[in-house]
């Protein structure tokens, strides 16, 4: 017999090591240094301190996460460092709360470099849209420039772009060409707006011009007013206004039948109060007394009846002043300029059929809107210019009116001198 035991040899090699012949695995060679017997292993000695785990697989309740599905998580693995959401063992760690300040921040910037994109997108887009056709450079013997800012204002009876069938509804007529239906000029400055309107019958002199077409020189006449847009348009017009008032026209917008109405309808309709039924068969004004939502073409009506006031011409610029001043308003209002599916419409349908001057910029146009809406308010004014009488005589021109020439020259002095307006229309 062998006295070695199981596995060993007298030479102190291992039977089943390398290089062993047996038919057993390495794995399963003698442990020398493993006593037989029920002695427990002798196990290395942890570090001071050490427990983390360790204790609770001694009593049996240890659970290396494998057994729940767990895995390690950052810093998990044995020896490294805990993760920041608990043990360094098989505990998935919570994410970092979010931070709501950066959030906040990077949602305010993007909202305002939207709001600054489409803003700076529609300036141009409205900009493009504006038809400046009137060069009042071409104006002749011009006054010199006061304080303030003056626009010419002109409400023209151009059927462009109306059907037969709009020209019937309207009560327009079919005639051709272009006149003038009403003018008024707005002034701003430091003491408020005045909108001063004049009588298209006003009996003035129309200075000296050249004809467009012809090419032929006129000499100074005297005719009514309307008469001058006739002859050479809005430039004529502006010179004939400037000639009459001494007051510089710094700058032009003139609207027709059509774009009137489809301004109008774009906005929604304008809301009038009236203080008396309106009928009037040739305009097709037919109104109730009381407060009221005029669309497109009733507000045309509106602004063109004249023959059931008793002034006529005059009280029809009464109307006409009362209705733009009202448009203005409900245009420049929170309610159209915060809603795009109402500013967009205003905006395409104001500035597809408003003609202006060439120096007209979109935001001169916006304060001249903005300072019509101003007139009724504070410091501005609405009038006429002051009249001596309504029913003159004239030798080819049938009945005109004459203005009140001292007190109309005082008001052309103070809109001037942009002073505090003291006289009156009646």
């Amino acid at each position: 017999m062998n006295d070695w035991p199981e596995g060993r040899t007298g030479d102190g090699r291992d039977r089943y090591g390398r290089g062993s012949a047996g038919s057993e695995p390495d794995g399963a060679r003698a442990m020398p240094h493993i006593r037989r017997g029920t002695q427990q292993p002798h196990l290395p000695q942890q570090p001071q301190g050490y427990d983390d785990g360790y204790a609770a697989h001694q009593a049996g309740g240890y659970d290396d996460g494998y057994n729940t599905g767990q895995v390690y998580g950052r810093g998990g693995q044995p020896g490294g460092p805990a993760g920041p959401g608990g043990g360094p063992y098989g505990r998935t760690p919570r994410g970092n709360p979010p931070n709501w300040r950066k959030r906040i921040k990077i949602g305010v910037l993007t909202l305002v470099v939207v709001v600054l994109a489409v803003s700076v997108g529609t300036y141009f887009w409205a900009d493009s849209k504006m038809r400046r056709e009137v060069d009042l450079s071409k104006v002749a013997d011009r006054p010199g420039s006061g304080e303030g800012t003056n626009y010419l204002i002109v409400g023209s009876d151009s059927r462009e772009g109306l059907s037969d069938q709009d020209k019937k509804d309207l009560h327009t007529g079919s005639a051709d060409g272009k006149r003038t239906d009403s003018m008024m000029i707005l002034h701003t400055g430091d003491n408020g707006s005045t909108m001063l309107s004049f009588p298209r019958d006003s009996y003035v002199t129309i200075p000296a011009f050249t004809g467009k077409k012809s090419g032929k020189r006129y000499p100074a006449s005297t005719h009514k007013l309307n008469q001058a847009y006739s002859d050479g348009g809005p430039e004529l017009l502006t010179q004939t206004i400037e000639y009459n008032t001494g007051l510089h026209i710094d700058h032009y917008a003139e609207i027709g039948f059509g774009g009137f109405r489809s301004l109008v309808d774009a906005l929604g309709g304008v809301d009038m109060c009236l203080d008396k039924a309106v009928k009037d068969k040739d305009s097709g004004a037919d109104f109730k007394k009381g407060c009221q939502t005029l669309d497109g073409k009733q507000s045309l009506a509106f602004v063109r009846q004249r023959h059931q006031e008793a002034d006529q011409d005059l009280g029809r610029m009464r109307n006409q002043q009362k209705f733009l001043n009202t448009l203005a308003k409900q245009a420049a209002s929170p309610s159209t300029i915060l809603n795009p599916f109402r500013l967009y419409p205003v905006i395409g349908s104001g500035l597809d059929t408003l003609i202006v001057d060439k120096d007209m910029e979109l935001w001169n146009l916006t304060a001249m809107f903005w300072d019509m809406k101003g007139v009724t308010g504070g410091d501005g004014k609405q009038m006429t210019v002051p009249i001596a009488s309504a029913n003159v005589p004239t030798p080819s021109d049938g009945v005109a009116v004459k203005w009140d020439k001292a007190k109309s020259k005082q008001l052309f002095d103070q809109l001037k001198n942009d002073e505090k307006v003291t006289v009156s229309d009646k």
